[in-house]
């Protein structure tokens, strides 16, 4: 599985612990706690 550049997207569910991230091919993913991350809209 290749390396993916992310950059993490600030927004308030950051404060519950809900994480988004933007990826360098522009697609959306989403971060819960420890959980690995996954990809928004297939």
């Amino acid at each position: 599985m290749p390396l993916i550049a992310m950059k993490e997207i600030g927004t308030p569910l950051k404060l519950i612990g809900i994480r988004l991230f933007k990826s360098s091919e522009g697609a959306l993913y989403i971060k819960y706690g420890n959980r690995p991350r996954k990809r928004l809209f297939n």
